[in-house]
């Protein structure tokens, strides 16, 4: 055991000594290996040292090549450059000055040109115009003359400024417009000679009924019941006949219409126009000048007072008279008509003006429409005829005032046998014209007798009723005319006629018809009633 201990022991030592020995060797060999490590390090950080100033020495000179370059580059690119920038700017200067030159000389080509287009569209627009403004209305003028249409066109746009292409189409658009108008004014004409040959046979037919009738009432003025009759009828007629003879005046008939041999008092005139009308009990008479109202003139006076009385009495209350009363002026002889409505507004005077001017006419007969204010159609284009000035105004009773000038012309002092007093019957009976009617007829044409007629503008004859005046005198009953007051109505027995009708009848005769915009009375609406 000892000895084990101690080889242990011993063992032990040796160990301690080897580890003590390996420990020193270790402690040398790691500070020999730092060393050289040191020493490495400083080998290296020398070479890197020296490698960054070879480095930095030759970055140094490359740079100073490197910037030597570039400036000889930039030097050069200049003048490159400006060299450029010469041939360009010399170049661009050259092109400018072509250019100008080419864009000078074009303008002036295109304003030449222009010019020319310029001329020759004016030449066009004047020749267009030309038709429009001067040849068309003169062409459709011609035509409506009855003109034919060939003998027009060669006279259209004869102009050596326009092409012949030119001329030919507006030749060609002014025939085919020539062509339709022909056939519309062919189509128009026929219609409105239709028309007016109708109104003038029922223009015959009434005057032959009322010519009649005024003779049934003198044979049998004895009988109040049978003349009061006879009246109304005559009455009634007066409308129609006054629709009848509207008809040929709106027509353009040239025909006067009744012819009367001598002059008619004025006041026999006035009665004849209220004699037309529905409400003439409601017309009250006042001054009229004592003169003879020339015979041609007559019939169509009388027509226009029938409408201007017939529009007062409508277009007034049934309750309220209507005046007329007349007076030399220094332009004529003046007709006063005063109603007591509500007067005309601003826009109704105005289509009143445009109804008797004759403006703005419409496709219809005489340039009316289906709305159109007929009467006063009628008055305007006989007052255009006979030179009659008629006037609106209003009336002192805030009514309507129509004023009618008619010329001196057709006025005469009466003759010594036609002024009477007006108390013996019979001879104020003879002085009036109603009595007297004339008794109208359409005559048949000889065989082999020439006759002239007119034609339309498509050349087809413009017929026109011939009428023969013939009188038909009346038998007078001189005990039957005394019974009845001269100035009682416009044929001497109308207040002996009404003198057995009532209050009630006389309102009820007044209280149809429809109302006017603007105005609250109630229209007695008449055959021709406007």
């Amino acid at each position: 055991m000892a000895v084990a201990g101690v080889a242990a022991t011993a063992a032990g030592t040796v160990c301690v000594r080897l580890l003590l020995r390996t420990r020193a060797q270790l402690h040398r060999a790691e500070g020999s290996f730092r060393t050289t490590q040191a020493e490495h390090n400083q080998q290296w950080q020398q070479h890197v040292a020296g490698m960054e100033r070879k480095f930095a020495a030759d970055r140094a000179g490359l740079e100073s090549q490197l910037n030597e370059q570039n400036a000889t580059y930039e030097r050069r690119l200049a003048d490159q450059s400006a060299t450029y920038e010469s041939q360009l700017a010399e170049r661009s200067r050259a092109y400018e000055e072509r250019l100008t030159e080419q864009a000078t000389s074009y303008e002036a080509q295109l304003a030449d040109q222009a010019a020319v287009w310029q001329e020759q569209l004016s030449h066009q627009l004047a020749a267009v115009a030309r038709l429009a403004d001067e040849q068309l209305p003169d062409a459709m003028e011609k035509l409506r003359s009855g003109d034919a249409i060939d003998d027009l066109l060669p006279t259209v746009n004869q102009c050596a400024k326009v092409s012949s292409e030119l001329q030919a189409e507006l030749r060609k658009l002014l025939r085919t417009s020539l062509i339709g108008l022909e056939a519309e004014f062919d189509r128009s004409t026929s219609a409105e000679q239709a028309v007016i040959s109708i109104g003038n046979r029922i223009h015959v037919l009434t005057s032959k009924l009322r010519g009649r009738l005024h003779e049934m009432q003198g044979e049998h003025g004895r009988l109040p019941a049978v003349a009061r009759g006879l009246m109304e009828l005559d009455q009634e007629l007066g409308p129609a006949d006054s629709l009848a003879a509207s008809i040929g005046v709106l027509g353009g008939s040239d025909r006067p219409g009744r012819q009367w041999q001598e002059p008619q008092r004025l006041l026999s005139v006035v009665r004849g126009g209220i004699g037309r009308i529905k409400d003439f009990h409601r017309i009250q008479v006042r001054h009229l000048p004592e003169l003879g109202v020339d015979g041609g003139l007559v019939d169509h006076l009388t027509l226009v007072l029938a409408h201007l009385l017939d529009n007062a009495a409508r277009y007034s209350p049934p309750t309220e008279p209507v005046l007329i009363s007349g007076k030399e002026v220094p332009n004529g002889v003046g007709i006063e008509i005063q109603d007591s409505g509500k007067g005309l507004s601003e826009e109704k005077k105005r289509e009143a003006e445009h109804a008797l001017a004759g403006t703005a006419p419409g496709a219809g007969l005489g340039g009316i429409t289906e709305d159109a204010n007929i009467g006063l159609r009628v008055v305007g284009a006989l007052a255009r005829r006979y030179g009659i000035r008629v006037t609106f105004a209003d009336s002192p009773w805030l009514g309507t005032s129509v004023v009618v000038v008619v010329p001196h012309k057709y006025f005469s002092p009466l003759p010594t046998t036609a002024t009477v007093p007006a108390a013996p019957a019979p001879e104020a009976r003879t002085a009036a014209p109603a009595p007297v009617r004339e008794t109208l007829a359409e005559p048949e044409p000889r065989a082999g007798q020439p006759e002239t007629v007119e034609t339309t503008p498509g050349g087809l004859p413009r017929r026109r009723s011939k009428r023969n005046e013939t009188e038909a005198p009346r038998p007078a009953d001189r005990s039957t005319v005394a019974a009845v007051p001269p100035d009682a109505s416009f044929s001497g027995l109308a207040a002996f006629a009404t003198a057995g009708r009532d209050a009630a009848e006389a309102s009820e005769a007044a209280g149809e018809g429809d109302t006017l915009a603007g105005r609250e009375y109630t229209e007695h609406r008449t055959e021709e009633s406007d």
